[in-house]
């Protein structure tokens, strides 16, 4: 347990900063989940939608640093090959 006041407010505050990461986590991780459902349905446009706001997600979230930037990039990669593929 923290000794001092100032390593008390720290822990608050690693444990509030903790929570707001975890939800950014979740939410990238759902919206990456929402593309490959839509590339999974066959509709290229609708995943093309779908994809365009994931990116935006992953963005800002490679941004704050939560996830890192080469993660990020490999991850939009990834999913704009399957929406390319989805054609051939």
């Amino acid at each position: 347990m923290a000794n001092t006041a100032q390593a008390r407010k720290r822990a608050r505050q690693a444990v509030k900063q903790n929570e707001h990461n975890s939800s950014l986590r979740s939410k990238l991780r759902t919206s990456i989940k929402a593309v490959r459902k839509a590339i999974e349905t066959g509709d290229k446009d609708a995943a093309a939608k779908v994809f365009a706001a994931t990116q935006a997600t992953i963005d800002k979230i490679a941004d704050k640093k939560i996830a890192h930037k080469n993660t990020a990039a490999r991850q939009k990669s990834r999913l704009s090959a399957a929406i390319k593929s989805m054609a051939a």
